[in-house]
């Protein structure tokens, strides 16, 4: 008796507890249900300077305000008690699934119970979602038994369909959206798994029970409503022409809305997103006297270029480059030239140049145009005001992997200028930190929570060589070239939440550096995190630059406790998508 006490008593802790950057720890479980033990506790119950909560396959990782907060709630988890049960308190979700996948009989030969036995077995059980990730609407539901456990495709597709019914390890899933994945088809469904339109975008969240129910007719997707730019899911309702603002003449290579990000919706699969550079993001906003957190433009590489709908106030900061206005000619091609009031003689000068990180009037009808960067890549355009685009989950960004928020823009489209101002004058030229040009950027890492699927070797070879950004790269990680590490560690590891600065390593050994647009959720081991502060230097990294990592001892991360488990079996499955 004595022994099982003791025994119950390990399964209902919290195993071990790792760091995953400075800002973040990840609290490994026995199992499932302590997952969830811990997650609704968390929920319920918030720890001081708890942000974020996101649960896993065997690990929930928790967001913390600051790296000494972060250290604190290291500490705390080892100390919680997890005897109580799970709270399951979501409803009943019908699933109606057209079960022709392509895989069907492939999971029917793989389970021994051919394709009508699967058929049975998967709607014949209760599934619960356990946790969401990889993007939103996207659930992992377990089932009652084991007996439909498979492994992913050996070789993941390219795209997966819209309302693609899924299994892979023991979960369930149906994928929201069109997306790469590697989980084996059933069947196929017509229910919308996220739509925004909804008091509850997801339609089965952490908690929900879902049957699936078997139907003979051909289901398919409904077609997203056909939008302009200027209505896209999460940009602003039409607007009438004359309204203050900014008229995009040419995005460049790619300019989006961005403001400082969606926080704390990790259980609906939703990342932060926002700007990459968020000093810049502040200090563009400050100097036009906006909220820190206004919305504003971000641009990458050069070639944006504005104009003004009536008199506006714009600063720029971020990557260096020369900033140009002028006053547009009656025959240039692409501008509205009536938007200049007054006469020939009280039009403006027709060229000047204007100062970065600077305020600046630009006036009605003139054209600002932004050149290639002289270093850095990234550039921010504050109007004061912020541009007013309707928000989506508490924040006006454009998270490029979900889809989620507006549409990047596009010549002809017009921005409004918003109200979110917090200082009645602008603020004084600053001074910008240098930004990456020909040379190499140095980034400090601490180690990662999967640093011990790594020899020294590797981590050597990580921190001693120069990783070049491969043109792959966007705002989702950058894809760094180099020689390729190698793991100590062979096996596969289950999904469990990851941050922005997260260097993992696939099978390949080439490593993926996360940045704001990543999926909350992966499968591969983090070999490092980039300390918080520096995420904005990296965003900075042109496609081609160069960076080198140096490994950094912060005092400031959380401990492991000493509880830690330190190795797991190489037959663990990773359930990725």
């Amino acid at each position: 008796m004595k022994a099982a006490a003791m025994e119950t008593l390990t399964v209902n802790k919290v195993l071990s507890v790792r760091p995953v950057g400075t800002h973040a720890v990840l609290a490994e479980l026995s199992g499932l249900q302590d997952v969830l033990a811990l997650q609704a506790l968390l929920l319920e119950s918030p720890l001081p300077g708890q942000v974020d909560v996101l649960a896993a396959a065997q690990t929930v990782m928790v967001r913390a305000e600051s790296p000494a907060a972060a250290r604190r709630l290291a500490a705390r988890l080892l100390e919680l008690d997890l005897t109580a049960p799970a709270r399951q308190d979501g409803g009943l979700v019908y699933i109606d699934t057209v079960y022709d996948g392509e895989d069907l009989a492939e999971v029917g030969r793989l389970t021994g119970l051919g394709p009508d036995g699967v058929i049975a077995a998967h709607t014949g059980q209760v599934w619960t979602v356990a946790f969401a990730g990889f993007a939103p609407g996207f659930g992992y539901m377990v089932g009652e038994n084991k007996a439909l456990e498979v492994p992913r495709r050996s070789s993941p597709r390219t795209a997966v369909p819209a309302g693609s019914v899924a299994l892979a390890g023991n979960y369930s899933a149906v994928y929201p959206r069109s997306s790469p994945g590697g989980w084996q088809l059933i069947g196929r469904t017509g229910a919308r798994m996220w739509d925004l339109d909804r008091a509850e975008p997801a339609l089965a969240s952490p908690g929900h029970r879902v049957r699936f129910r078997a139907v003979r007719d051909v289901v398919t997707m409904a077609p997203e409503p056909e939008v302009s730019d200027a209505a896209a899911p999460g940009a602003s309702p039409a607007r009438e022409e004359t309204r203050s603002g900014l008229r995009i003449i040419s995005p460049g290579l790619q300019s989006l809305i961005q403001d400082l990000g969606r926080h704390g919706h990790s259980t609906l699969g939703v990342s932060a997103a926002g700007a990459l550079d968020r000093a810049s993001l502040r200090r563009a906003n400050r100097l036009v006297g906006n909220s820190p957190s206004a919305a504003a433009i971000e641009s990458v590489a050069g070639g944006l270029r504005v104009q003004a709908v009536g008199d506006q106030v714009l600063a720029v900061t971020g990557a260096p480059s020369a900033l140009t206005v002028h006053t547009p000619s009656d025959d240039e091609p692409g501008v509205d030239s009536t938007a200049v009031s007054g006469t020939e003689a009280e039009k403006p000068a027709r060229r000047r140049s204007v100062p970065m990180a600077t305020p600046f009037a630009l006036l009605d009808g003139e054209i600002l145009t932004l050149g290639a960067p002289q270093s850095g890549f990234r550039s921010y355009l504050a109007v004061r005001g912020g541009v007013d685009a309707a928000p989506v989950l508490g924040s006006r960004s454009t998270d490029t992997m979900s889809g989620i928020g507006p549409a990047p823009l596009a010549a002809g489209q017009q921005l409004a200028a918003g109200d979110d101002t917090e200082s009645g004058v602008v603020g004084n030229p600053e001074l910008q930190p240098d930004f990456p040009r020909d040379g190499v950027t140095v980034l400090d890492i601490v180690p990662g929570p999967r640093a011990d699927w790594f020899d020294k070797g590797a981590m050597d070879s990580l921190c001693g060589q120069d990783w070049v950004v491969k043109p792959q790269s966007n705002r989702v990680g950058m894809r760094l070239d180099g020689t390729p590490l190698q793991r100590s560690r062979h096996g596969e590891l289950p999904s469990e939440g990851t941050v922005a600065g997260a260097i993992q390593v696939p099978p390949e050994g080439l490593p993926v550096l996360f940045l704001a647009d990543h999926p909350i959720t992966g499968g591969y081991p983090v070999i490092g995190v980039v300390v918080d502060h520096q995420l904005d230097l990296a965003a900075q990294v042109p496609i081609g630059g160069t960076i080198r990592f140096r490994c950094f001892s912060e005092e400031a991360s959380p401990q492991q406790g000493s509880a830690q488990q330190t190795s797991r079996t190489d037959s663990q499955e990773k359930v990725s998508n």
